[in-house]
């Protein structure tokens, strides 16, 4: 286009009759509309308006209504800012807001687009100072069949004004406020500070806020390259802010209107002199189609469920701040490889051969040293889908079964009772308090066996008894020491086998702190938030030790055996040093009953375990009850899998835990050094086994202990805290 190719006397003549015609015809449809107040009393309203400051009452009036105006707050004039995350390495990972927009300047906006908008929206933007009086005049006048705004006026500056600093309401005092603050910006910003706010500002369809995003989503121009745009392009672009949804061209049901909409802006420029004839008669015979980009699909947000839990992190701790305009840059823990990797191996057969697609688990990957989360598993599949939105890693509780024990039994035994690892316990018949039996998962008594024993064959009567000598109280304070809530501040004597429920993520926050030598980091997803000024908040929390270092390495040490010799050996990792827990829990027997559940069905499978440098807990089982979906067999060791898997893929560190003074080891047992009444057995014979008298652990009875009354499932009739445990 050649700016300079004005207009001839006569194409002026044609166009002003056209628009006269055109307003006319607008004018009509205003006359045919339903009256909502006399027609006395919007004249009366305008003549006020009119006659307000040439009176005396008038400049009062006005006073009044400008009085309580809002400032000129620079800072209003900011568009919203999207939010920016990053990896553990500073990485640039993903933006995030409710508008997404690229910022341009003046000099990047070409003429013709310039002229589109100024001709469409504002023709004398560059005569008045921020009130068009004869446009104004002109729009009072129109209102009079009308209800009052119902015809514009507002100036490109009024509009900028609107959008940043006052409600939408249509009211003269709002309107007089208008006027005021729009001659304030045209005092302090010159005319193309103005444009330029008002085209990086306003909303222009297809998820597009400002004319460089909308040259991208509907035409592929980047904002550097907006020179290329044609005619035909940008008057379309300059017709979309009256209507953006209805005016949008990637609509088909749009197609005509959007036609019509952009002939308008292009009578409009040639009205103004901005094109000639010829110009705008070619532009109008361009489709409205033509040089559409394929709908701009959002960018799907990467690592979903792990930003999920960023947000949720950030949002608890930052009450008052909007991450979708706020601007923040989020520099999350995330290391995308083992994201990547835990992806890889939750929604495919590759890495691990799943039983079936509904088969389900989660899991949370986290460093030991510093709780810093680096990678998480929330649901196979669609995360989404599959959960409703809850993120599996984070939000669900089950029971942990007896990868519970270390924390509730026999980590606050040796804490708070200094027991060795060698102490001895009477794995005999044993009852709740309350008389209901308690057995053990292969329904035998092993008689005097060490804790270490029990806890490597993992033993359901140990636990417990160990648990009475501890206390509730004492073992509740230990847990909790560990980031781990009990629902209503309740504990029962059968969360000592695990009946009780947990997250993935409060099982790796606990676990870690037996392998980071006693002291407790609180897991997290996010390292810091920078705000747009530069204020930087980080959010670790301060370190803090909640056992001793004895505590935490003798039950790192027993954990050790249950992976080298015990249930947990699935887990093992050649060339590190591995200690953890399994645990499983079965059904109540009306669930067996209603979906034909051998009585050997698992509900929940977890494996809890930590080297020196990563920590992680996963479970595995079904999202909800039904035909078939139990585990059985092989099925339950997968949880175990999972942690082998991520362990050999991103375990680097091939140190072993190192034993503190605290303690001496005698026998392969250890003690704590100074506690005389620590018990240094002989090597222990071999002891009969008695058999128990089998007991349904999944049994109703009428004499139910009151721990597993108050046991809930969340509606899906899991395991009333009757576990059976590996």
């Amino acid at each position: 286009m050649s700016e300079g190719n004005y207009q001839s006397r006569e194409e002026r003549k044609q166009a002003e009759k056209a628009r006269q015609n055109q307003q006319r015809e607008n004018q009509q449809r205003e006359n045919r509309k339903p009256k909502k107040n006399s027609l006395l009393k919007k004249v009366m309203i305008i003549c006020l308006v009119l006659g307000l400051v040439s009176t005396g009452a008038g400049a009062i009036t006005f006073a009044s209504m400008i009085k309580d105006v809002p400032k000129l707050d620079s800072s209003k004039l900011v568009d919203p800012l999207s939010t920016k995350f990053y990896d553990k390495n500073g990485k640039f990972l993903y933006e995030y807001g409710k508008e997404k927009r690229t910022k341009i300047a003046y000099s990047q906006i070409p003429k013709v687009l310039e002229h589109a908008f100024v001709a469409t929206e504002d023709s004398h933007f560059y005569e008045h100072h921020g009130i068009d009086i004869k446009r104004t005049a002109k729009a009072i006048f129109v209102n009079l069949t009308g209800d009052f705004g119902s015809q514009g006026g507002s100036t490109i500056t009024q509009q900028v004004i609107k959008n940043s600093f006052l409600t939408p309401e249509k009211t003269l005092k709002r309107k007089i406020q208008e006027w005021d603050l729009a001659y304030q910006l045209e005092q302090k910003y010159s005319k193309q500070d103005i444009l330029m706010m008002y085209l990086n500002k306003i909303y222009l369809g297809n998820r597009s806020y400002g004319v460089a995003a909308a040259a991208k989503n509907y035409y592929g121009i980047e904002a550097n390259d907006l020179k290329n745009l044609t005619l035909a392009q940008a008057a379309m672009l300059a017709g979309l802010p009256q209507s953006p949804n209805n005016y949008d061209p990637t609509k088909p049901e749009n197609k005509e209107a959007a036609t019509k909409r952009r002939n308008i802006v292009l009578s409009s420029m040639l009205r103004d002199g901005y094109i000639t004839e010829e110009q705008m008669k070619e532009a109008s015979k361009v489709p409205v189609t033509e040089g559409l980009v394929q709908k701009n699909t959002q960018q799907s947000m990467p690592y979903e469920a792990f930003l999920d839990a960023v947000v949720k992190e950030v949002k608890g701790k930052l009450k008052d701040v909007d991450i979708s305009k706020d601007g923040l840059s989020i520099y999350t823990t995330l290391d995308p490889k083992a994201q990547d990797y835990a992806d890889k191996m939750m929604n495919t057969n590759e890495v691990i051969a799943y039983p079936d697609s509904d088969f389900q688990g989660a899991f949370v990957f986290l460093d030991t040293k510093t709780g810093e989360v680096r990678a998480i598993g929330s649901g196979r599949n669609d995360y989404k889908a599959q959960f409703l939105g809850n993120n599996f890693a984070v939000d669900i509780n089950r029971q942990p079964g007896s990868s519970f024990k270390p924390i509730f039994d026999y980590g606050p035994a040796i804490e708070k009772l200094k027991w060795s690892t060698a102490h001895i316990i009477d794995d005999q018949e044993t009852t709740y308090s309350n008389g209901q039996p308690i057995s053990n998962w292969d329904h035998q008594y092993h008689g005097i066996l060490t804790i270490r024993s029990a806890l490597k064959n993992s033993y359901n009567i140990p636990a417990l008894l160990t648990l009475r000598e501890v206390g509730l109280d004492r073992a509740k304070n230990f847990a909790e020491q560990l980031g781990i809530s009990f629902k209503n501040n309740q504990v029962y004597e059968s969360y000592s086998i695990g009946s009780n429920t947990v997250s993935p993520l409060e099982m790796a926050g606990a676990y870690s702190a037996f392998g980071n030598e006693g002291i407790y980091n609180k897991p997290h997803f996010v390292q810091k938030v920078v705000f747009p000024d530069g204020t930087t908040i980080k959010f670790a929390e301060k370190s803090k030790r909640v056992m001793q270092d004895y505590t935490a390495y003798m039950v790192t040490d027993m954990l050790r055996t249950v992976v080298n010799d015990g249930t947990g050996t699935t887990a093992n990792v050649p060339g590190l040093d591995v200690a953890g827990k399994t645990g499983t829990t079965n059904f109540d027997s009306k669930t067996r009953a209603k979906f034909g559940y051998p009585s050997t069905a698992t509900n929940d499978s977890w494996f809890a375990g930590f080297t020196p440098q990563y920590t992680m807990a996963v479970w595995t089982g079904y999202a909800q009850n039904g035909p078939g979906n139990y585990m059985a067999g092989n099925t339950t060791k997968i949880a175990q899998l999972m942690f082998k898997r991520m362990m050999q893929s991103f375990g680097t560190n091939s140190t072993n835990f190192q034993q503190p003074d605290s303690v001496y080891r005698v026998n392969n047992e250890l003690y704590i050094k100074g506690n005389d009444l620590a018990e240094i057995p002989p090597k222990p014979k071999k002891i009969e086994q008695k058999t128990a008298p089998i007991t349904n652990p999944g049994k109703e009875k009428k004499d139910k202990p009151e721990e597993w009354k108050k046991q809930k499932d969340n509606g899906k009739g899991k395991g009333k805290g009757k576990n059976k445990h590996d």
